[in-house]
């Protein structure tokens, strides 16, 4: 078990610093990609170790699905990101010494994430999750214009506030764990105070609950604190935004769920869903509401990610074995596509020279494969059928239907209205007259086209075991 988990962390932590003195983009960008393949390789053997847990990582059914999407998603996106950033170079958009940057920060960002998930430490993983903010903040800037300067700076300064509250909130967990555990390490190790928490003071806890769900929240990009999410998304590299939208909001939302699963424990404490479910209708209602003003084609999508983290928040604040199902399956089907959908995008706004939507049009006649794939994507991210978004969208309205009819209501308008407002956006970009340059996109298809396949997969057929390992995790989760 350790020698994995070690594994985990080792292999991006060191190719980060040999990525750091190698010059030269082809081999550095085949060092990355084989770096994010082995991490993945890796991560795939956890399947056949017991649960386990030490003093500073921690082993479970919970972090083994995250671990699995976060390592497989940053290895497509590794593939991915060496033909995007090619273009880059041939642009003169980034230089050689940017670009030795860039790689070492990429696996410096998987090494942080996957500390975040490992940690049986609550500190620890506090500094993990701050650790992939400021690596970041770093890439969201690297391009060294005005705007992508003044979005990495907007980033660390919200994301500072945020992790400010996430630490004092971790600070009120030790403070209410020490009568009862004592002083020392224990009162941080997350396996004892789970253990324990029924003890624990209960209005320290609550306390404690609101500030860790305001700091990690902010990470979540949840309304209203999401302010940092569409400029970063729409200004960094696109590799970049695939992998905020894809993985590291999922990261600071396992944070939240580890302590609403203390929480849970202790009867006197405030029960986490309500304050859950209702960030997550807000976050759902606000960015439909806000898609319909999207003149930036990653900022659009970036909006997009606000909604589905509202409704996998909302289905985790529902709890119960089923909402907690499809909050699982919508994360996993959400990271998936949205980081396809980024991919498309990417790509896009290279060949047309452009990110505006204005300037977009005709794709599925100037650009076929890239238009077409972009039209799965936006098909699958709305929610329609046959898609995997669909069957998590559906138990999500399901369960709550069954529990609470009325939120069901505001739910669903909230959905429709994305669903309206990304149609209505896309669909000149799509259909149009065709707009701007035609020239071939220089692209590697192939990470684009495996999530869309993955997600066309998980509308039509969940393989058994996928099925009982979320089943699991949802009794957990409780």
């Amino acid at each position: 078990m350790i020698d994995a988990l070690s594994a985990i962390l080792l292999i991006p932590a060191i190719s980060a610093a040999l990525l750091a003195l190698l010059p030269g983009y082809k081999l550095t960008a085949k060092l990355n990609v084989v770096a994010a393949l082995a991490t993945f390789l890796t991560s795939l053997t956890l399947f056949v170790i017991e649960p386990t847990s030490g003093q500073y990582l921690l082993l479970d059914d919970l972090n083994k699905v995250f671990i699995v999407l976060t390592t497989f998603v940053s290895f497509t996106t590794s593939v991915f990101s060496a033909s995007y950033i090619h273009h880059e170079i041939e642009t003169g958009r980034l230089t050689p010494a940017f670009l030795r940057f860039y790689h070492a920060m990429y696996q410096m960002l998987m090494f942080a994430m996957n500390l975040a998930l490992i940690a049986n430490n609550i500190g620890l993983m506090w500094v993990a999750v701050e650790m992939a903010t400021l690596t970041t903040v770093l890439m969201v800037g690297i391009y060294r214009t005005h705007e992508a300067l003044e979005a990495a700076w907007k980033y660390f300064i919200l994301g500072s506030v945020g992790i400010a509250l996430a630490l004092f909130g971790t600070i009120l967990v030790y403070m209410a764990a020490r009568p009862v555990v004592g002083e020392g390490m224990d009162g941080m190790v997350w396996t004892v105070l789970v253990k324990h928490a029924a003890q624990f003071d209960p209005a320290l806890l609550n306390v404690a609950f609101v500030f860790l769900l305001l700091g990690y929240g902010t990470k979540v990009g949840l309304a209203p604190l999401h302010a940092w999410l569409p400029d970063a998304h729409a200004e960094g590299p696109t590799p970049i935004s695939a992998v905020l939208s894809g993985l590291l909001l999922n990261v600071a939302l396992y944070a939240l769920l580890r302590f609403k699963m203390m929480l849970a424990v202790n009867s006197a404490a405030i029960t986490p869903g309500p304050l859950m479910v209702t960030m997550g209708l807000i976050s759902v209602i606000f960015a439909a509401l806000m898609l319909y003003r999207r003149r930036d084609i990653k900022r659009m999508f970036a909006y997009s990610s606000i909604e589905h983290m509202g409704i996998i928040v909302f289905a985790f604040g529902m709890g119960g074995p089923l909402a907690n199902f499809a909050g699982l399956l919508h994360m996993t089907m959400h990271s998936l596509t949205k980081s396809a959908i980024f991919f498309a995008v990417g790509h896009i706004a290279q060949v047309k020279g452009t990110q505006k939507i204005a300037e977009i049009g005709g794709l599925t006649a100037t650009s076929p494969a890239l238009g077409w794939s972009l039209m799965l994507g936006v098909i699958a991210i709305v929610g329609l059928p046959p898609l995997g978004i669909f069957m998590s969208e559906f138990l999500v309205v399901s369960s709550t239907f069954a529990r609470a009819p009325w939120l069901t209501v505001i739910l669903v308008l909230g959905i429709i209205i994305a669903l309206g407002g990304l149609f209505l956006r896309i669909g000149p970009v799509m259909f149009g007259e065709p707009k701007g340059k035609t020239a071939p996109a220089e692209a590697s298809y192939v990470p684009m086209f495996t999530h869309l396949g993955l997600v066309l997969m998980a509308g039509v057929y969940l393989p058994p075991v996928l099925v009982t390992g979320f089943q699991n995790v949802a009794k957990l989760l409780g």
